[in-house]
């Protein structure tokens, strides 16, 4: 039986937030990222908001942190709203079974990424939105598009990780040169680079986040019955790909046990999104062996099980 009631999903956002604080196992932080690896592993944070637009919060929710790959769902957005299908011929849509910086498939696939959400196939992302626009334009509208969904003005980019990102993606750079030779990517990868650090480096709260990822929830609405944001089929592709491809590598497996769409990024963040009922940010900077959050993926884990919000339950 699916759970709405709200004092009830206090409860339990409570008890796994209890949970984890008990926890010494935490993973480890993404230390390759210098200014990634000076957060505090003992952070962890749930954020819900539901339907009715109600907002359920346990641990350190107010906390700001990186969001990273979590960035790729928004940028995805913003490009399918600019060129739409046209994506589709510079990235695919299927699984990689790879982590989430290999190089492998781009040779073995002549330079096009599998699908939008490892690292080729968001930098590719990045390079449509750059088409008809310099950086600066760009990234500002991938910003612009994150405040409007949270309602936050107030979101804001890091620059320390930023600059921290810039002097040490060489593995990202080498993905760049390599679809530049393919054209896959058109811009200068300077350029594209650029921007795609900076949109990484987004800075929110679990609260933000899930206040930015309703519109997934909804049908690319904004809230049940409110301004809608993207197209209804737009918003159904994103999930699809959130489900199989979220995750990396770890993405059957985070399907497997969670059952929802979700996007993870090595800051430690995960957006996940129950379809109709609510939108969940949740937060732990330590890393699996995949690079997905320990305790988020459990704390997600727990809460489907719980709810019963797992996809693949009976409605």
């Amino acid at each position: 039986m699916s759970v709405s009631d709200p004092d009830r999903l206090r409860e339990i956002v409570a008890e796994i937030c209890d949970h984890m604080a008990g926890q010494t196992d935490r993973g480890a932080v993404a230390d390759y990222i210098p200014e990634l690896a000076r957060v505090d592993p003992g952070r962890f944070a749930l954020t819900l908001v539901t339907h009715e637009g109600e907002v359920i919060a346990g641990g350190d929710a107010d906390t700001p942190f990186s969001i990273q790959s979590v960035s790729k769902v928004f940028a995805l957005a913003v490009a399918l709203g600019r060129i739409g299908d046209a994506l589709w011929s510079r990235v695919g849509r299927e699984p990689s079974g790879d982590p989430f910086n290999s190089i492998v498939q781009l040779e073995h696939e002549r330079g096009i990424p599998r699908n939008p959400f490892i690292n080729a196939g968001a930098i590719a992302v990045t390079d449509a939105i750059l088409a008809r626009s310099e950086p600066r334009e760009a990234l500002g509208q991938i910003l612009q598009f994150v405040r409007y969904l949270a309602g936050d003005d107030d979101i804001a980019i890091d620059p320390a990780v930023a600059k921290s990102e810039t002097a040490t993606g060489w593995r990202n750079a080498a993905l760049a040169n390599f679809m530049r030779g393919f054209g896959t990517i058109e811009r200068h990868p300077d350029k594209t680079l650029g921007t795609y650090f900076h949109q990484c480096a987004i800075a929110m709260t679990t609260t933000q986040l899930a206040h930015a990822g309703r519109f997934l929830a909804f049908d690319g609405a904004l809230s049940p019955g409110g301004s809608r944001a993207i197209a209804p089929r737009m918003a159904r592709q994103i999930n699809a790909l959130m489900l199989t491809c979220g995750h990396y590598d770890g993405s059957g497996e985070f399907a497997f046990r969670v059952g929802l769409p979700g996007k993870s990024g090595v800051g430690g963040g995960i957006l996940a999104v129950a379809p109709g009922r609510a939108s969940i940010g949740a937060w732990s900077p330590g890393l699996n062996a995949v690079g997905n959050s320990h305790l988020a993926s459990m704390a997600l884990e727990m809460l489907a099980d719980r709810t019963g919000w797992s996809v693949f339950a009976p409605k």
